[in-house]
């Protein structure tokens, strides 16, 4: 059950209300400090003015129907469902909330960090997190399960990965200490070896992704299977052993086959492209690009992720003219982006190759030089890094700033070394 105290502490942050504003006239602001802390106990009438003011019910007639509706909702966040039921059922369980003293207030406010970061709403997550770190000390263990595993998923979105593995870690203690069921534990494995596959810790994502998947495969969780089976095949890429890697891809394929799964199978489509682009395979590699693009139903972001991929392939075999008809495709839905945390990203390889097209040697230089290898490096991204610092090495090398070129080519090469060691 929630505690008085920890409620009321909660509300009266939610509402932006003072200590002194909610405790004047009732009781003293330290002792209402002890209340919100649980120091102390307070009288049934005192609890009854507090929650007055902050406008609740102490009614726990609807706790039944609350929980019944929270536990539908938390079930939506896991899986890929309508969008638009998951904010009316949100919407829905907070106007209860709202109105009642509820026990499951706390495992829904801590959701809701979920919740807002799916949805895209950064901001609003993070305000969630500051609210809560308020009151995250009297948190049972399964709520400190939930709550690092969302603050986890906070930061990965955001693409600081390392604070994200941090906070999976926490919550993968906590969760040896709590029943949280096959789903949960399966959940946050597969998370830990996306994780872990971003940073290119590859041999702990291999691990993780092969126990995610053993679980779900006994769960015939052909979806979640197929996102396993994904991992798999990057972090095989990664590591040069290629049969392996298009084995993982094929078995997503035919498991996202099998669920109707389109996202799934756009997905593995996009990465066997970056599987033969990595081994020089171009044909085949633009093949599973342009799959992806031409798909009506993908996502403005996956289409542009596609797009960029096409625009390096086609440059670098040389086929200008659907170069430039890439740029335009890419430059028609980049405005569509402009919240991701990637726009910034897309926005620079779209002009990198543009200037490079078009001859605009000044443009090409500034922008990689001083705005795109920097964002490379705030973001770890040292893939990217190597490619387009071999590249402004190249142009400094064409123009005869040797000097120049020579300053590039070593940052590429410092960069692979980390690279392969990673």
């Amino acid at each position: 059950m929630i505690e008085i105290g920890s409620f009321i502490k909660l509300q009266r942050t939610k509402q932006g209300m003072t200590l002194g504003e909610l405790a004047d006239g009732i009781v003293s602001v330290s002792y209402l400090s002890k209340i919100e802390n649980l120091k102390t106990h307070a009288s049934p009438e005192i609890i009854r003015l507090l929650c007055n003011r902050l406008g609740i019910k102490l009614d726990s007639s609807n706790e039944d129907v609350i929980k019944e509706k929270c536990e539908k909702w938390y079930g939506m966040l896991f899986e890929v469902n309508d969008q638009q039921e998951i904010m009316d059922t949100y919407q829905e369980i907070q106007e209860m909330m709202d109105k009642n003293l509820s026990d499951s207030l706390l495992m829904f406010e801590i959701h809701k960090i979920r919740y807002f970061t799916m949805i895209g709403e950064i901001d609003k997550a993070l305000k969630k997190i500051n609210e809560l770190n308020e009151i995250a000390n009297n948190f049972n263990p399964t709520q400190q399960f939930y709550w690092y595993k969302f603050k986890g998923n906070y930061y990965s979105v955001n693409r600081d990965y390392n604070q994200a593995i941090y906070f999976y870690k926490k919550s993968e203690e906590k969760m040896v200490r709590v029943d949280i069921g096959e789903d949960e534990d399966a959940d946050l494995k597969y998370t830990i070896a996306v994780t872990y596959s971003e940073l290119r810790n590859t041999l702990e994502a291999i691990d993780y992704a092969k126990e995610a998947l053993s679980i779900f495969m006994k769960q015939y969780n052909f979806h979640r299977c197929a996102q396993c089976h994904i991992v798999l095949g990057i972090s095989y890429r990664r590591i040069k052993m290629y049969e392996k890697a298009i084995k993982n891809y094929n078995l997503a394929k035919h498991l996202a086959e099998l669920n109707n799964n389109k996202q799934v199978n756009q997905q593995t489509t996009y990465n066997l492209g970056n599987l033969y682009s990595t081994i020089g395979n171009h044909e085949k590699a633009i093949q599973y690009y342009r799959e992806v693009v031409e798909d009506d139903a993908i996502y403005p972001q996956e289409k542009l992720t596609a797009i960029t991929s096409l625009i390096k392939e086609y440059y670098n075999v040389g086929k200008l003219d659907e170069t430039k008809e890439m740029i335009q495709i890419a430059l028609d839905i980049v405005d569509s982006v402009k919240n991701s945390v990637y726009y910034k990203q897309f926005y620079y390889i779209i002009y990198t190759y543009t200037y490079l097209i078009n001859k605009e040697n000044e443009n090409f230089k500034s922008l990689v030089k001083d705005k795109f290898i920097p964002y490379l490096k705030k973001n770890g991204d040292y893939g990217n890094l190597v490619t387009y610092s071999n590249m402004l090495a190249n142009h400094f090398a064409s123009q005869g700033k040797y000097k120049e070129s020579v300053k590039y080519y070593k940052l590429a090469n410092k960069t692979y070394e980390k690279l392969i060691n990673l």
